[in-house]
């Protein structure tokens, strides 16, 4: 059974479902920043999915990718699978703008994270999912 990892429920705010991932909003204001987990269990690699699975995941990265650089006129796109930290399979999908605290470097250990205020939250998250509303998982599509 699909769980998610405790640090990335205390880490973010789900979003909802693709058809093979759980997207989740890093709640850290100072990047834009969507993490996709495969929703399959014990996951670790992605090399671990099927061939198919692996094919998915990248249709889903290389979408929100493409959405996040649109929607933030984003200067560079950063995605990677990590690990090192959550060993469960996600892929982080992260704004990066040249003015940004951490540019040019990477962002993970990059200060401390600011999280969203509820209405901050409220409202990057709404305009997210409907910039996103094409690829959504609804109603009897969820429950299979």
């Amino acid at each position: 059974m699909f769980e998610l990892d405790p640090r990335l429920v205390s880490d973010t705010v789900p979003l909802g479902d693709f058809p093979l991932c759980r997207v989740l909003l890093m709640n850290d204001s100072r990047y834009p920043w969507l993490i996709l987990v495969p929703r399959v269990s014990l996951v670790r690699e992605v090399f671990n999915l099927t061939a198919e699975q692996q094919q998915q995941l990248w249709r889903e990265t290389s979408a929100v990718g493409l959405v996040l650089k649109d929607f933030y006129q984003a200067d560079k796109i950063n995605i990677a699978t990590l690990g090192n930290v959550v060993s469960q399979l996600h892929m982080h999908v992260v704004v990066r703008m040249k003015h940004d605290e951490a540019w040019p470097a990477p962002v993970w250990g990059s200060g401390n994270a600011q999280p969203y205020s509820s209405d901050e939250l409220a409202t990057v998250s709404g305009r997210l999912y409907e910039a996103l509303s094409e690829m959504w998982l609804t109603g009897a599509e969820a429950a299979l």
